[in-house]
């Protein structure tokens, strides 16, 4: 599984502690994690939390992310963002509870956590103990066990309710503002990881020609 890593402005300083906790948990189990930032307070490309939406957006429908870890101060910004856009379905995720939950009963594509809310001595093991009952597990198991088969029910009616509310992403990101797009995919390594991965050619079309512009 693809799994990418995005980080807004206000938390930068602590990207290297959520990225080391996700590599740590995540690799050993055989997935790949793609940080496109941001890397630090001092980075020329500044995600504030809605642009953390639309990078979800982009990378998740196009498939150059399976699943992606996001958040903010409160994670409450970036949860809301991801969750405007076609085909993301993202949890608020504090506690290793909450993790287990999300991804047996809700079987979500991302989560956002509070970097700044809470989070303080040993941080990075709560972090690191999110991200287990995350993905050392099959998600979508359901919980309790004897509730699993109206859960993936109400899933799928989820999933078509949103299916029907929402434009495709090739819509939504003509229909953003331009600058705000330019700005969500100026990150480093933007480029690098998202054309490497990415399998939806209007998506990737569009992204080109917005780069080119």
């Amino acid at each position: 599984m693809k799994i990418a890593l995005i980080i807004e402005n206000s938390q930068a300083a602590k990207s290297d502690i959520v990225y080391d906790a996700l590599k740590s948990v995540a690799e050993p189990l055989g997935n790949e994690v793609f940080h496109y930032g941001m890397y630090g307070p001092e980075d020329d490309a500044s995600l504030t939390y809605v642009m953390n939406g639309l990078l979800a957006g982009i990378l998740l429908n196009s498939k150059a992310a399976d699943f992606v870890v996001t958040g903010c101060g409160t994670g409450m910004g970036s949860m809301l963002a991801c969750n405007t856009m076609p085909g993301v379905v993202c949890g608020l995720v504090m506690d290793p509870t909450e993790a287990f939950l999300f991804g047996q009963i809700n079987d979500g594509n991302a989560i956002s956590m509070p970097y700044a809310k809470g989070f303080g001595w040993a941080a990075e093991l709560n972090l690191q103990d999110c991200y287990r009952k995350l993905f050392e597990v099959e998600r979508g198991v359901g919980y309790p066990k004897e509730r699993a088969a109206i859960m993936a029910k109400n899933r799928n009616i989820f999933k078509d309710m949103k299916a029907a509310a929402t434009n495709d992403m090739v819509t939504v990101l003509k229909n953003v503002d331009q600058d705000l797009l330019k700005a969500a995919i100026a990150g480093e390594r933007f480029q690098e990881y998202f054309f490497e991965n990415a399998q939806d050619e209007a998506i990737v079309d569009y992204i080109k020609s917005v780069l080119a512009a």
